[in-house]
């Protein structure tokens, strides 16, 4: 309550509306799976684009288990979802090392190369990672320069320098006695009592055996025309990065070489750049100096001794252009296939590195889970595949606003399918079948993939396009060219009622995904959109209601509650997401004495009672025809 001490007017806002509830998305995914490279072990960045997905995580290429070829399912699958109609994809990356034969997230597997105490690796395993590294040692512009002092005499100057800069210092006349020859390598080390605030360091094997002095420098003119005269330039280095195909990854300029090197008090070296940071961690490599090591021993160590380094530019190679070496790394591979320990993951007790799906725990925004190609190779990979279902099962039912789209597996016949369904009992989970043939843009040849990712694609486009409490069946898989099995219609009567939703092929229509059940035995949770839009309103009440938490809990507040969710259920009566011709028939809020007892109320319990009549599909169109008579009245 605001203090009103002195005589005077006062004008203060004031809210005469009860607050709004803002409605979830439903369309963010989550899939979990191998892929050719990218983290393990760091949380997910959100995907919008299959662009996005191969720069952080490898391309479509298959993946190689010791000599054992897969298709990149999890690549497929974001294909798939983003042709579809996806716009939000996470992916959690699962990697299994050839060394430990266990779940790791070491450096097992990385791509590397090391040389005279630098070391270049991958910064995540796979062979994808197996990068070329193309180092380039340039010199920047010429910052010797000239000022006239009080008495009108040139003086030299410099322009600006840090601490551990390596500069290229040239004589073109070879002037006097103690000045640098033409062409010759120097660190730069701060000293403001110095007249020129500066000296250079020879480098082990130059010429000059003592540091460059500050009559050195004296002694030198700047250049009268771009390319004459003597020059100070700054040396940095060059990074671009290509994968194994020779594809451009990046290119990062002006790396200074000194691994201990800063700017403004910012460690911006090649090896800051990407080290061990924070900020590091989103690079492709990692770059690392043994301790001790000079910004000359970095030169030495990656474009060889000082002498060729000095030969080459001074042999007439282009400052401007730079010598260029390319390095690639070795080593990296897939490791083997995970398993079901991968899938599930592991998280530190800080919570500072999970992998698995405890990284989508992490994430509340994700409503769908997946993970294509977890049911390949199902006889030889039961147990695993039937273990990664039941991880996606629990974890969608422990997160609560969020399904799981299960896979069948390769080439089911319609016993097979069945009894694999067989096992299967959850309401936040719905059971897919057959896999979909599509063209490989990679290997230009028909293969057969997964459904989830497709199934996955069509619920966001549909929640787009229609609303989540429209059935996401009678959709068209814009990608498929068949299916591994053709499903007739009196098979889908053996297969609907059990909670199997089956993709099937109309004449005139296309290839169609028709169904829409959930695995449940509970037939008040049989359909995959009212699951879906449950969980839809729950989530948003969820987030829409925090700010009660703490409030005076009296009738105040209880009508303001009551107010904030009949007008959020109010715009989805409005957009027809439910039953009856009135808001009244189509849902209530009740938030009073009557749902809240004495003792909830002195144990601080708010009790809110929300009923909606949520539409159904209809997913059996009946048309009952007759014959009538002309005279028969109505």
């Amino acid at each position: 309550m605001p203090e009103y001490l002195a005589p005077g007017v006062y004008v203060e806002e004031t809210s005469f509306r009860s607050k709004s509830i803002e409605g979830v998305s439903t369309t963010t995914t989550g899939f979990i799976g191998p892929t050719r490279y990218g983290p393990v072990n760091v949380d997910p960045d959100i995907i919008t684009s299959l662009g996005e997905f191969e720069a952080s995580y490898g391309n479509g290429d298959r993946l190689d288990y010791d000599g054992a070829k897969m298709d990149n399912y999890v690549w497929h699958a974001a294909r798939a979802f983003f042709t579809e109609g996806g716009k939000r994809l996470y992916v959690s990356r699962v990697f299994r090392g050839l060394a430990t034969g266990d779940a790791t997230h070491a450096k097992d597997g990385c791509g590397s190369f090391s040389a005279g105490g630098v070391t270049f690796r991958a910064r995540h395993p796979g062979a994808y990672g197996n990068f070329t590294v193309r180092l380039t040692v340039k010199t920047g512009r010429n910052i010797l320069g000239q000022t006239l002092d009080s008495d009108g005499n040139p003086q030299p100057t410099l322009g600006a320098l840090t601490d551990g800069d390596v500069v290229w210092v040239s004589d073109a006349a070879s002037a006097a006695t103690g000045t640098p020859a033409p062409g010759d390598v120097y660190v730069v080390k701060i000293d403001p009592l110095k007249e020129l605030g500066v000296s250079f360091s020879g480098a082990p094997g130059s010429p000059i055996a003592s540091p460059l002095t500050t009559s050195s420098i004296l002694d030198l003119d700047p250049d009268p025309e771009p390319g004459e005269g003597d020059s100070v330039r700054v040396v940095t280095v060059t990074l671009s990065l290509f994968d194994p195909d020779g594809n451009p990854l990046g290119v990062w300029a002006g790396l200074p070489l000194d691994p201990a090197h800063r700017t403004d008090g910012f460690a911006d070296s090649l090896f800051s750049f990407f080290g061990d940071s924070e900020q590091a961690e989103r690079m492709p490599i990692h770059a690392t100096a043994t301790a001790g090591m000079s910004a000359l021993d970095v030169l030495d160590a990656l474009f060889g001794s000082y002498d060729d380094i000095t030969n080459d530019f001074s042999d007439g190679v282009k400052l401007d252009a730079g010598i260029t070496r390319d390095i690639t790394l070795d080593g990296g591979n897939d490791g083997q296939r995970p398993g079901a320990a991968e899938y599930e993951g592991k998280a530190d007790p800080n919570l500072t590195e999970r992998t698995g799906l405890k990284q989508f725990e992490a994430i509340d925004d994700i409503s769908i889970v997946a993970a294509p190609g977890s049911t390949f190779d199902y006889a030889n990979y039961r147990d695993n595949a039937n273990t990664i279902i039941s991880l996606l099962i629990t974890h969608a039912e422990a997160m609560r606003y969020r399904i799981a789209v299960l896979d069948c597996a390769q080439h089911q016949t319609i016993s097979d399918v069945r009894k694999m369904r067989a096992k299967l009992d959850s309401k936040y989970a719905a059971f897919y079948f057959p896999w979909v043939s599509v063209l490989d843009p990679i290997t230009r040849q028909t293969i057969t993939l997964p459904p989830s990712g497709f199934v996955s694609g069509i619920y966001a486009r549909n929640d787009i396009n229609r609303a989540v409490f429209k059935a996401p069946a009678n959709e068209v898989v814009n990608l498929a060219l068949g299916f591994d099995l053709n499903i007739s219609k009196a098979q889908q009567e053996v297969l609907n009622p059990e909670g199997i939703n089956c993709f099937r092929f109309f004449e005139g229509r296309g290839m169609l995904l028709w169904g829409a059940r959930t695995v449940s035995s509970d037939p008040e949770w049989k359909y995959v959109n009212l699951r879906r839009y449950f969980a839809y309103l729950e989530h948003s009440i969820d987030r829409g209601t925090q700010w009660a938490v703490f409030e005076p809990n009296s009738e105040r507040l209880w009508a303001n509650v009551r107010r904030t969710i009949e007008d959020f259920l109010l715009n989805e009566f409005q957009m027809g997401a439910f039953l009856g011709d009135k808001p009244e028939q189509a849902y209530f809020v009740k938030c009073d004495r009557t749902t809240m007892t004495q003792n909830d109320i002195d144990n601080g319990r708010l009790v809110c009672l929300v009923g909606v009549v949520a539409v159904k599909p209809a997913e059996f169109v009946i048309f009952r025809v007759g014959q009538w008579t002309a005279d028969r009245k109505v």
